[in-house]
């Protein structure tokens, strides 16, 4: 197999995306791969303002069920928010030719957004039990831990999908209608790029993305989107 089939596709759609069809197309596209018809691919998108169910997911933790709509998903984890602003990538990797490890996976994709906020010399951490990147913030007398980046993913005969979503800068607000991942107290909030006090594009934020990614997981090329 030459270079250019080894890349991984990375394909951005523009403007917002509705959820159903790109799950459907993420879905068909995981198939694919599974049945080797197609390569492996990071599909960048925004959706509309949403709420989405893990397999997790407690239905206590939907604090405001009418504000937006509510998907019920096969990935891992707990409720999350979709929306303008933040960058939601599904990552649909066959596992099949990287060690078939789920644990060295997620710990991947967790190196992989570190990668990218440390391109705006921003510090992630991930901690024990709390799936996701963090970014810890203090003032005199005032300590909290705020998720910038959250992951849930899934596999089906070793190919993954779903995958992450980062904040750049979307409505903060609307992650009160859930408990993010199911987490609470005063200690835990929800941060994003811009909120930190940084002016990062959508666009900045993609090609911290992707120089991140290809030194975890390998170099990408530019496709057009499933959808």
């Amino acid at each position: 197999m030459n270079e250019a089939k080894r890349r991984i596709g990375w394909a951005v759609s523009p403007g917002l995306t509705d959820y159903e069809p790109a799950v459907a197309a993420m879905e068909a596209r995981a198939g694919a791969i599974a049945a080797g018809e197609a390569g492996e691919l990071v599909w960048l998108l925004e959706h509309p303002p949403l709420y989405t169910a893990g397999v997790s997911a407690k239905p206590e933790d939907l604090l405001d069920p009418n504000r937006f709509p509510v998907f019920k998903t096969g990935r891992g984890g707990q409720f999350t928010y979709h929306g303008p602003g933040q960058r939601v990538a599904y990552v649909m990797l066959d596992l099949r030719t990287r060690g078939r490890d789920v644990t060295r996976f997620v710990a991947d994709l967790e190196r992989w957004l570190i990668g990218a906020l440390e391109r705006f010399n921003v510090k992630g951490e991930v901690r024990e039990g709390r799936v996701g990147v963090w970014v810890e913030r203090k003032a005199p007398g005032w300590s909290r831990e705020d998720k910038i980046a959250a992951i849930g993913v899934r596999l089906r005969k070793w190919v993954s999908f779903h995958g992450i979503a980062f904040n750049v800068e979307p409505d903060l607000s609307h992650f009160g209608g859930i408990t993010p991942c199911g987490i609470s107290g005063p200690q835990f909030g929800v941060t994003s790029l811009v909120d930190l006090g940084l002016p990062v594009t959508m666009s900045d934020a993609d090609a911290a993305l992707r120089a991140a990614f290809e030194e975890v997981f390998g170099a990408t090329e530019t496709i057009a989107p499933p959808l």
